[in-house]
């Protein structure tokens, strides 16, 4: 056996998958809150918001608050199901990550600095998720056989 086919190798690998989906998993459900939060707020109509002239994807703040807040419930949802390392979830949370960049893409005049933090948030998902294959994540997050 080569050093990269060993058992170790492969429970280090095995490990490594595992450690990125709950990565992925946890940073899509803080994600996913933050953006419910966030369309509460504008739903609300808080004053928290830059009032912007001119803007090609203009909405009415309400329309931007429903958009986050159904956005993060969705998230929040798939994040759930990537606590259990389901297949659906890993598609799904790589489109759902690419929608809030999107999504705060069109909303950076409104609130720059946090839309550019979400964006960055949920290109880091997108990584992690894309970056574990699936045949070393299959095992689920059972324990490694122990060496007696």
């Amino acid at each position: 056996m080569t050093a990269t086919h060993t058992p170790r190798a492969h429970t280090a690998r095995r490990q490594w998958a595992q450690g990125l989906t709950v990565f992925a998993a946890v940073m899509l459900m803080i994600a996913g809150l933050l953006d419910i939060f966030r369309g509460i707020m504008g739903i609300a109509e808080d004053d928290v918001f830059v009032a912007t002239r001119n803007y090609v994807f203009e909405f009415d703040l309400t329309g931007w608050g429903w958009i986050h807040v159904i956005l993060g419930a969705v998230a929040v949802i798939v994040s759930l199901g990537l606590f259990q390392a389901a297949m659906w979830a890993r598609v799904i949370g790589v489109g759902i990550a690419g929608l809030i960049i999107i999504a705060n893409f069109l909303d950076l005049p409104y609130y720059p600095v946090w839309s550019i933090v979400m964006i960055a948030m949920s290109g880091f998902i997108i990584w992690a998720l894309c970056v574990a294959r699936q045949d070393v994540t299959a095992d689920s997050f059972e324990q490694p056989p122990r060496n007696v």
